[in-house]
């Protein structure tokens, strides 16, 4: 099997699994916490909450279901676009995670808000009153931040010249 193909096939399993993780934490959350006081992980710093998000992040845009659908099909887009243009060698796995993480992320969000009408959200950091989370919502906040970190401290212009429309030589 030809090394692109490879990972592709192991980017596709690995969004699959992390969409079934995050489903599997969510389903876990109804039941066991739908209706149920907080609880308690670490006394005053971290609990289980369930809380129904019919917004974006932080609560924004409630009720913008058909705005998070064309965002999600944008990301998955890009995030295809940029795994068929970027060579398969190890300088670009990270990039390649990134990308399967972030879209596994916005599939899993967008799965809550066509079945649900809302995305379940159960991770709170009380201490610092964060807004409540989910799985989906660290896969996309930890893929982005660390592509920021990759970009501005790892790659160079020359290493991303792969997401131009143009063919380069030698980027298979």
């Amino acid at each position: 099997m030809k090394q692109k193909a490879k990972l592709t096939f192991g980017l596709l399993i690995g969004f699959l699994v992390a969409i079934l993780l995050d489903q599997w934490t969510k389903l876990l959350a109804v039941k066991h916490l739908m209706g149920q006081s907080p609880q308690p992980v670490v006394k005053d710093v971290f609990e289980f909450y369930y809380s129904e998000n019919r917004g974006a992040a932080f609560g924004m845009l409630q009720g913008k279901q058909f705005f998070f659908l064309f965002v999600a099909i944008v990301v998955l887009s890009a995030a295809v676009f940029a795994v068929i243009r970027m060579p398969a060698n190890r300088k670009y796995m990270p990039l390649h995670l990134i990308a399967m993480f972030l879209s596994a992320g916005a599939v899993g969000n967008m799965i809550d808000r066509f079945i649900r009408g809302y995305v379940v959200d159960f991770l709170y950091f009380k201490l610092i009153d964060f807004p409540i989370f989910n799985v989906a919502d660290c896969y996309v906040t930890i893929s982005m931040t660390v592509f920021l970190f990759m970009f501005l401290f790892y790659y160079k212009e020359e290493d991303l010249a792969y997401l131009s429309f143009k063919k380069k030589e030698g980027m298979d």
